[in-house]
């Protein structure tokens, strides 16, 4: 005998069919929630997007720097380095009697790079702007240190940034695995260069 659903029967049926329908989306793995998205996964050595940065005075240059808060500081001579696992940002300053130009960095520049760098493959010399004014910059490849664990010898991107203001000249070096995106903060770290006299 044929039995005739009455209308809340059906209701609750859809409501009990949804369910179950709903429960075998999920256990294929096609639902997109909160429990089951994966999170986000950087390369190696990128710098995080809540990265705070501080002012740094280079002694005795008449110029400040933006660096990332917590980051380990060291000097050798006129050179104060900045770094943080596989990141670093070196900051140089020297009395310069020409302002660099990108005939200038070819001729003189690389030539000394690809002698006192370990791993140095070539990359562009170009003029940027930047709000302290326009700096040659020069990118290239450079063997990395090396794992403590495995001994092995990472790739770095290098970008080196030279600046001139007034007889001094300062080169911004900033490097990190090649592969990592770090394009926003070495674009803020360089933006912020200030000649204070």
């Amino acid at each position: 005998m044929l039995r005739t659903l009455t209308r809340p029967t059906l209701t609750a049926t859809a409501a009990l069919l949804a369910l179950g329908l709903g429960a075998c989306g999920t256990s294929s793995g096609g639902s997109t929630t909160a429990a089951t998205k994966a999170p986000e996964v950087n390369p190696a050595g990128d710098i995080p997007d809540n990265q705070a940065y501080v002012p740094y005075a280079v002694p005795g240059a008449g110029l400040s720097v933006k660096v990332p808060e917590g980051w380990s500081r060291t000097s050798n001579g006129a050179t104060t380095t900045f770094t943080d696992k596989l990141n670093g940002i070196a900051i140089a300053t020297t009395r310069s009697k020409a302002t660099p130009t990108v005939a200038s960095v070819r001729q003189s520049e690389l030539p000394q790079l690809a002698k006192a760098t370990p791993g140095y493959k070539p990359g562009t010399v170009t003029v940027v702007r930047r709000h302290a004014g326009p700096a040659v910059r020069i990118t290239y490849l450079a063997d990395g240190h090396a794992d403590p664990v495995t001994g092995k010898t990472r790739t770095d991107a290098v970008e080196r940034y030279l600046f001139a203001h007034k007889g001094r000249e300062l080169v911004l070096t900033l490097s990190g695995p090649r592969g990592a995106d770090n394009v926003d903060p070495w674009k803020l770290v360089t933006d912020s260069v200030s000649w204070t006299r």
